[in-house]
């Protein structure tokens, strides 16, 4: 897989190389210790000083110095030469090389970044107990994990922490008796300060019990789940539910771009993807899931898309807030082959060289005319922002909205059909959406890495338009 633009990308104008041919290399200059200049003694000794010589000296001991003296003359024309031949070609470029060495350095340097993204200590942590769904909470200043008591509790707050959690919807939230589940050992438990809102520390107080004696059962939609991964063996052929919410959006028959399931009635793409074509009738859009091969796809199959919603800053220009939503007419029936992928949590770090997959339907040879039939994966590490903005890769070109993944050697990369199709890494058991492929310099072209759409600096546009629709 290699990445393109469907359709022209006016930012790639700005990467257009110069670049040499192969096999180029640096032509050495001669050695001037080697030339005739060099090699050449002085033509006649000085007299004077062997004559004072003769006068204490035996015949060998004078040889001996004069071999020396014309030894140290020969060694300092030598440096006098050596600087006339090679001051010039220090001083000059060599044309067709593009400074490599300077450039691997300035690359080496910028790579030295520890994280992809910043990383702030956490004053507050939730999880959701996957057997009893029971709510938890974690402050800084207490390593252990505790309880929620119900008193205080609300369902705007069960909201937040879902959307904190990375999934897009609360489900379900109740009050559970204590005298009705099995605790192992002795718990502690946090109450809700009446006084305060909001997910910070000072909102949580610990306590030895609950004035209620009810705690709060928390359900979130469903998210960054593979239920068949454990049937899939070996190597990187995509199968049924390998990616559960990749989706393939077509206009009319044909496959447009790549999509991730965020929630049965929501997919997110690239606005780029269908900002070419805005002008189209909205009855036209087809959302695909569950898919591994397009030739299975029959007349009018797909999810009809309802509504799209690109991002309100998106910039044609430089591809910047590269997103727009899809809101079907018919929500998704989940199962083992379709589902939804979890969005980042807030704050959330993945370290620069992290593993992470991109999927999609793209070319799988950049001189191909045409997507692949099926559906393609391959893993492709995280790049810091400080390298792919170096001189040698885009010069400046990612805005805070961008990050990029691939290799910088170009083996692997996602291609023109792939836009607006996941980039996914691991958290834990949970797979959540890091990026949306968004533009690159050709296809898997060598210091040219695909570019994204960083989905982090988006969850507030998401939560808020897929509540407000």
């Amino acid at each position: 897989m290699s990445l393109m633009l469907d359709g022209p990308a006016p930012v790639e104008a700005q990467y257009a190389e110069e670049g040499p041919g192969s096999g180029i290399f640096r032509e050495e200059p001669e050695d001037p210790l080697q030339s005739p200049e060099a090699q050449q003694q002085p033509s006649r000794p000085d007299w004077a000083i062997g004559e004072r010589l003769g006068r204490c000296c035996t015949g060998w001991h004078r040889w001996a110095v004069l071999g020396a003296l014309g030894l140290l003359a020969g060694v300092s024309i030598g440096s006098w030469l050596l600087v006339l031949y090679l001051w010039p070609a220090a001083s000059q470029p060599v044309p067709g090389t593009l400074e490599d060495e300077e450039m691997t350095w300035n690359c080496s340097e910028a790579s030295d970044e520890e994280a992809l993204h910043p990383s702030f200590p956490r004053t507050v942590s939730f999880r959701i107990n996957p057997e009893e769904f029971l709510l938890e909470v974690q402050v800084r200043a207490r390593p252990d994990w505790l309880l929620v008591c119900h008193e205080g509790w609300s369902a705007a707050l069960g909201v937040q922490i879902c959307r904190s959690l990375g999934h897009l919807r609360l489900t379900h939230h109740k009050a559970v008796n204590l005298s009705d589940i099995r605790l192992n050992g002795s718990r502690e438990f946090a109450q809700l300060s009446p006084r305060l809102e909001g997910l910070l520390e000072e909102v949580w107080q610990p306590r030895d019990s609950c004035t209620s004696g009810q705690i709060v059962s928390l359900q979130c939609s469903e998210c960054g789940a593979r239920p068949l991964a454990s049937r899939i063996v070996g190597g990187q052929a995509v199968a049924p539910g390998r990616w559960p919410w990749q989706a393939s959006v077509a206009l009319g028959s044909r496959h447009t771009c790549g999509g991730s399931v965020l929630a049965p009635s929501w997919v997110v793409t690239a606005a780029h993807c269908t900002h070419s074509f805005r002008l189209s009738r909205l009855s036209s859009w087809r959302v695909h899931v569950g898919l591994v091969s397009h030739s299975t796809v029959r007349p009018h199959q797909g999810a009809v898309v309802e509504r799209i919603i690109a991002h309100p800053l998106y910039s044609a220009q430089n591809h910047d807030y590269d997103l727009a939503l899809l809101q079907l007419r018919t929500p998704l029936h989940f199962s083992d082959t379709v589902g939804a992928v979890c969005l980042p949590t807030e704050e959330q770090a993945f370290p620069r060289g992290s593993q992470c997959w991109v999927s999609g339907w793209g070319h799988t040879d950049p001189s191909h005319t045409h997507s692949s039939d099926t559906l393609q994966d391959t893993v492709v590490p995280l790049l810091s922002t400080q390298l792919c903005n170096s001189s040698c890769v885009y010069s400046g070109a990612l805005t805070p909205r961008m990050l990029c993944a691939g290799y910088l050697d170009g083996r692997a990369d996602a291609c023109q059909g792939d836009s607006g199709g996941p980039l996914v890494c691991l958290d834990g058991d949970t797979w959540r959406l890091v990026g949306v492929v968004s533009w690159g310099h050709g296809c898997a072209e060598p210091n040219h890495p695909g570019v994204y759409s960083k989905v982090a600096e988006f969850l507030d546009w998401i939560q808020d338009t897929a509540q407000v629709h």
